[in-house]
C-alpha cells in the first residue's frame, strides 16, 4: 500500500502531461515522451547532487544570513534546477529527428520538468514514511498539482520558448538562451522566496500572480510558435 501511495507522486505530473500533450498538433511518439520524462527524473537527481554541493560550498563563505539565504534560493536552487532541466533536453532531444518544429522545444522542456517534479513529489511523500496515509497523500499531491509541479512545467515552458527563438534566430542564440534562463530562474526563485520568507497574504498572492503570469506567457508562446511550424524547421 505504501508503494502505491508513493506512486501517487506521479499523478500531478501525469495530469499536466496529458494537458500539454494536447497542445501539440503533431503528437510526439510515445517513446520520445517517455524518454524525456525519464530524463526529467534523472535531472532531479542531478539537481539534488549539485544543490548539496552548493550548500557545502556556501557554508564556507563569510556572508550575512540574508545573503546566503537568497543565494541558496536563487543560485543554489532555482538556477540549478532550471539549468539541469534544459541540459537534459539538450542532450536528449536537440539532435533527435522528432524535434522538427519550434513548439516541440517548449513541449520537451515541459515534459522534462514534469519528470523532475514527479521524482520531487515522491521524495516529498517519503518524508512522511512510515506514517503516510491516503489522506496525507491526497492533500500533498493536490497542493503540489497547483503549485510546485505546475511551476516547474511553466518555468521550463518559458525557457523553452526562448530556446525555440534561439534556433530560429541563430545570430542571437546566446542572448535568447541567457534571457530565458534568467527569467525562469528569477520567477522560480521569487516563487520559492515568497512562500519561504513572506508572511501574511503576500505568501499566497505573489506565488499566485507568478503562476498566472507564467501560465499566460506559456499559452502565448505555444500559439506564437505554432504559427511558425509550416515555415521554420529546427536547425541542429
Amino acid at each position: 500500500m505504501t508503494i502505491l501511495l508513493y506512486l501517487a507522486g506521479f499523478l500531478p505530473s501525469f495530469v499536466w502531461l496529458l494537458f500539454y500533450l494536447r497542445k501539440d498538433a503533431h503528437p510526439e511518439s510515445n517513446g520520445m515522451v517517455v524518454k524525456m520524462f525519464i530524463f526529467g527524473m534523472f535531472s532531479a537527481l542531478l539537481a539534488i547532487f549539485l544543490e548539496k554541493g552548493f550548500q557545502k560550498g556556501e557554508s564556507l563563505l563569510v556572508a550575512s544570513v540574508a545573503n546566503i539565504s537568497l543565494a541558496s534560493i536563487f543560485l543554489g536552487g532555482a538556477l540549478i534546477e532550471e539549468y539541469v532541466k534544459y541540459f537534459m533536453v539538450k542532450i536528449g532531444a536537440f539532435r533527435n529527428q522528432e524535434l522538427d518544429e519550434p513548439c516541440d522545444i517548449m513541449l520537451y522542456m515541459i515534459i522534462v520538468a514534469l519528470g523532475f517534479a514527479a521524482l520531487e513529489n515522491i521524495l516529498v511523500l517519503s518524508n512522511f514514511h512510515p506514517n503516510i496515509t491516503i489522506a496525507i497523500t491526497f492533500e500533498i499531491m493536490a497542493w503540489r498539482f497547483i503549485s510546485a509541479t505546475f511551476l516547474h512545467a511553466l518555468c521550463s515552458g518559458l525557457l523553452g520558448y526562448f530556446i525555440a527563438l534561439s534556433f530560429l534566430r541563430t545570430n542571437r542564440r546566446a542572448l535568447y538562451l541567457v534571457t530565458g534562463l534568467t527569467l525562469s530562474t528569477l520567477l522560480h526563485g521569487m516563487y520559492n522566496w515568497s512562500i519561504m520568507s513572506i508572511q501574511g497574504l503576500g505568501k499566497f498572492i505573489i506565488p499566485i500572480l507568478i503562476l498566472i503570469s507564467l501560465g499566460c506567457f506559456v499559452s502565448y508562446g505555444f500559439r506564437k510558435l505554432k504559427k511558425l511550424k509550416g515555415t521554420c524547421l529546427i536547425t541542429h
